[in-house]
């Protein structure tokens, strides 16, 4: 399984022969100029937390380009289709079932505008039931007693979670997080895009450290084996 990171909240699951981007988040994002392409990104399913900006900036010409299916919440996913993207499926919290596996749609603690001012309904998160293994990725979120939840839905093999502060969790909150969806090992996402948001990588790592858990923070357009 292979999951590569583009930046931001931006990344690439790889699992059962499937390509699974999800909220992208590419050519505007000034750290990835001359390493990531968003005009070569494939995708054969494209998952959105939520209808801000730098979560759906490459949704639509992703997916009418590559024709991947567009899932997410009902009010991102209509946007979309009005926006000319025809391969898509809505959701709202609960549960549903793809090619690639059991999909859970969870809730997230933040807010949720599309581009052109109108509502992204709900914020959301994903706990994703791979043929290869089972992840979370909470969205942007603050730290919630919900996901205390999560265990009961399955054992993860890894998490995805911000760790930038100021509009999500931070990293002291991340670990909490970490200890609530019992997963040692987590991908930190939502950090340095902005100045609100740059974080010292180490000092963060060795907060994880601490608590017995690995923080990764990977280099955007680095591929990591899970």
């Amino acid at each position: 399984m292979k999951f590569t990171y583009y930046g931001h909240s931006c990344f690439l699951v790889e699992t059962g022969g499937y390509k699974i981007l999800f909220d992208p988040f590419i050519s505007p994002n000034e750290l990835t100029k001359g390493i990531v392409d968003a005009e070569k990104v494939e995708a054969d399913f494209i998952l959105v937390s939520h209808g801000h900006g730098d979560h759906v900036a490459d949704l639509v010409s992703i997916g009418k380009r590559t024709g991947a299916k567009v899932i997410g919440g009902y009010e991102v996913v209509s946007w979309a289709q009005k926006l000319g993207v025809e391969n898509a499926h809505p959701l709202n919290f609960g549960s549903a079932n793809f090619e690639f596996g059991k999909l859970h749609f969870l809730p997230a603690w933040h807010s949720s505008t599309l581009p052109d001012g109108s509502s992204g309904g709900a914020p959301g998160g994903f706990l994703l039931h791979g043929p290869e293994k089972k992840f979370y990725y909470s969205g942007d979120t603050c730290l919630m007693m919900d996901m205390q939840l999560i265990p009961r839905y399955a054992k993860l093999d890894f998490a995805i979670l911000p760790v930038g502060g100021n509009f999500t969790m931070d990293a002291e909150d991340a670990v909490i997080a970490a200890e609530f969806i019992q997963c040692d090992k987590i991908i930190g996402v939502h950090f340095d895009t902005f100045g609100y948001i740059k974080v010292d990588h180490e000092k963060i790592k060795d907060i994880f450290r601490a608590k017995g858990k690995t923080l990764i923070l990977p280099d955007i357009g680095e591929t990591i084996e899970l």
